[in-house]
């Protein structure tokens, strides 16, 4: 069997999830393919799980100021060059194709006539998910952006018979926790404003990981350029993490029981939605605003929640490698069951 596997690369939480899923895939006797988009090509890094990967340029969201710019957005992206990679894309050789919210092997496969399947957040929304609820027009939106004919979505709790709990990637030696240390990871926030917020916190420590800087040290606060495995290292020791509301970001703080504080980003519905939820369940402390006084409140007083999951890449590998023919449905129902989640039903049962 062969599969092709389309990574969105927008954001670093598709990579992650997809990286724990080829490196459980690599254990099976199939062959696996991996197409990026999203991002520059040399924007990539970390890459070793995927082989010899392709890319293409495909579609990606315009954000300035730490809000989504909608019309940017259309502006920036090339429809011509898109349609011609979902033209050219030629899917003939591979039993099965798999898109990680990738446009570009969603839409070959829709021109083609080839079955294609949806894996990941994105997909959640794709049928209705309790604890999800979003308006008609971004569900469609959601659909068009990569369609898929079977959708695999995931959430922290069991919102519906397409949902999964979450991809958890274990990257390299867990360290000891320091108290006191904190991972931030504020992609889409202007650096000068990161500083701003945590300039005079001079009793904590903050690991902060951004696109835009080189490794720095500024008084508490050491900068660092993305790395996945140096960003797993600084996440093991930190006792918390301080990020915009991305899904794959906050499940791994949930699944490490670390505090959790989310600053959702401004015009992403997505993100939106994961705040609410999060807020709702009690799982993470919520803020509109990069705001000293909120931030330091959450330092003094935040608590952490622990939810527990199983090996879903595990799981999902081995559905995968066998064409993916078992219901998604029953796929759910036995992931859910192995789910040990003692603190986070509490959690619901209190509400």
């Amino acid at each position: 069997m062969r599969i092709l596997i389309g990574v969105q690369g927008t954001g670093n939480g598709h990579l992650s999830r997809c990286a724990a899923l080829a490196e459980a895939l690599a254990t099976l006797p199939i062959q696996v393919d991996f197409l990026m988009s999203g991002r520059p090509r040399a924007g990539f890094f970390d890459m070793e799980p995927f082989g010899d990967w392709q890319w293409r340029q495909g579609l990606t969201f315009a954000v300035q100021n730490g809000r989504v710019a909608l019309r940017e957005t259309v502006r920036r992206n090339n429809w011509k060059q898109f349609w011609r990679d979902v033209y050219e894309l030629d899917l003939s050789r591979y039993d099965l194709v798999v898109s990680d919210y990738e446009p570009v092997t969603a839409w070959a496969a829709r021109k083609q006539q080839r079955r294609v399947i949806g894996i990941g957040r994105q997909y959640a929304f794709y049928k209705p998910c309790h604890g999800l609820p979003i308006s008609t027009p971004h569900r469609q939106l959601l659909r068009w952006f990569a369609p898929a004919n079977d959708v695999v979505g995931m959430h922290w709790s069991n919102g519906g018979p397409h949902i999964l709990p979450p991809v958890i990637h274990q990257r390299g030696p867990q360290r000891a926790r320091e108290d006191n240390h904190y991972l931030v990871y504020l992609p889409f926030e202007p650096l000068p404003r990161i500083h701003r917020l945590l300039q005079g916190l001079s009793d904590y420590r903050f690991s902060v990981f951004h696109p835009a800087m080189t490794q720095k040290q500024v008084g508490s606060v050491r900068y660092y350029s993305p790395s996945r495995d140096g960003f797993a290292e600084a996440f093991s020791r930190a006792c918390g993490i301080i990020s915009n509301a991305g899904f794959e970001t906050s499940s791994e703080a949930l699944w490490h029981g670390k505090k959790l504080l989310v600053r959702p980003l401004a015009g992403q519905f997505e993100q939106q939605a994961n705040a609410r939820c999060l807020r709702q369940l009690q799982l993470a402390t919520v803020i509109k605003d990069l705001d000293k006084a909120e931030l330091s409140n959450w330092l003094e007083h935040g608590r952490a929640r622990r939810c527990c999951w199983p090996n879903v890449a595990t799981e999902l590998a081995q559905w995968l490698a066998t064409g993916a023919e078992r219901p998604v449905s029953e796929l759910s129902k036995a992931l859910w069951r192995k789910t040990d989640t003692a603190d986070y039903q509490g959690l619901l049962q209190r509400r």
